[in-house]
């Protein structure tokens, strides 16, 4: 155990290393473009490579005791599929839940196939992985360290994604953890927000995490179990933006710049790690100077990264003195990771505003 722990300590600081001192690219558009200009969708979804899909419903669900039963109720009705691609599945109360619903509905005959991140899930080993595996679930980790994948070593998938019979999805910040419940440390629960989203763009996501789950095992997941024909739900157009760490330029990082420039009038922003590139920095104080209400919701001293907060707070200066409002959240960590843009634009992920 001890030399685990040394060897996961060498690699976070490796990890850090590569996130604060990999060269940023400078970013910047061509040519400003309002979010309300009718050529600004177009734009978006060329540069994302991305479909927009129109007649979604989105249920916003705000913190653990919201989303976990919902995310239960959904997995414990399947009747033909269930695929998670997790960053964080940590072993406690709430993971001995999903396990239970997950081998439940294995033992009924659903597919249920779970890819989890190797770093990010490294303590979910052991009885947990043998009840799922017993019960006829297919779980694999997501780049797993071994010698010669040492190059990509920084590549995790970060995603949250739990998709339902190809027709319900859940996707947000939030991963499987007793500290999204019920905290941990005698600290509050963390918030953090959820989606849950009916409609055509689930095939978008389940395509997402149908991705990783070819990489661990080489299947490519098909058929009407993961990909049933969906009708509209509701009145929500959105897209699915897929970005990978692999690459220095991330579609998502494109996304930020985008919408932050192109916005006429707001700009909120809530994220729990916010050490953002010059580039960013720039953009962000550039719409300030033209009007725009800027406004950053950070997480307070209740922070899971402390360092990053004193790492962030060095580089507000310009900011305030631009009259941007940064507001630190004191109730709980807060983990929530969300852009809006003109009351017109929402981003919802598990995408941070950082280098990395």
């Amino acid at each position: 155990m001890f030399w685990l722990s040394i060897a996961f300590a060498i690699v976070l600081v490796w990890l850090v290393g590569v996130a604060l001192f990999t060269p940023a690219i400078n970013y910047r558009l061509s040519h400003r473009t309002s979010v309300h200009d009718p050529g600004f969708l177009y734009a978006i979804q060329s540069t994302c490579q991305a479909m927009p899909h129109r007649g979604n419903r989105v249920e916003i669900l705000t913190n653990g005791p919201a989303f976990y039963p919902a995310m239960l109720e959904a997995i414990r009705g399947a009747t033909h599929s269930v695929i998670m691609e997790l960053y964080s599945f940590q072993p406690g109360t709430i993971a001995d839940q999903f396990v239970e619903a997950l081998s439940d509905r294995a033992r009924h005959g659903v597919n249920v196939t779970i890819v989890v991140d190797a770093l990010g899930s490294l303590s979910l080993r052991g009885r947990p992985v043998r009840r799922l595996r017993k019960a006829g679930c297919r779980i694999e980790s997501y780049q797993q360290f071994r010698w010669y994948s040492l190059a990509r070593l920084n590549n995790r998938t970060h995603r949250e994604l739990i998709i339902v019979d190809g027709r319900v999805a859940f996707a947000g910040g939030a991963g499987i953890a007793d500290w999204w419940a019920t905290g941990r440390r005698r600290q509050p629960p963390w918030r953090d927000t959820m989606a849950r989203i009916e409609g055509p763009v689930v095939a978008a996501l389940q395509g997402v995490a149908a991705e990783n789950w070819l990489e661990c095992c080489g299947e490519i997941l098909t058929g009407p179990g993961y990909f049933p024909a969906l009708v509209e739900s509701g009145e929500t157009t959105a897209f699915v933006v897929k970005s990978s760490p692999s690459d220095r330029a991330t579609t998502s990082r494109v996304v930020f710049q985008m919408l932050i420039e192109g916005a006429d009038h707001e700009v909120r922003i809530s994220t729990p790690y916010f050490l953002p590139d010059r580039a960013l920095r720039r953009a962000l104080v550039e719409v300030a100077s033209r009007g725009v209400a800027v406004s950053i919701v950070l997480p307070g001293p209740t922070t899971d990264q402390r360092w990053v907060r004193y790492a962030s707070r060095r580089m507000w200066g310009r900011l305030l003195a631009a009259g941007i409002r940064i507001h630190e959240y004191r109730g709980a960590m807060m983990h929530a990771k969300v852009l809006i843009v003109d009351d017109s634009w929402a981003v919802l992920g598990t995408t941070n505003m950082d280098n990395r």
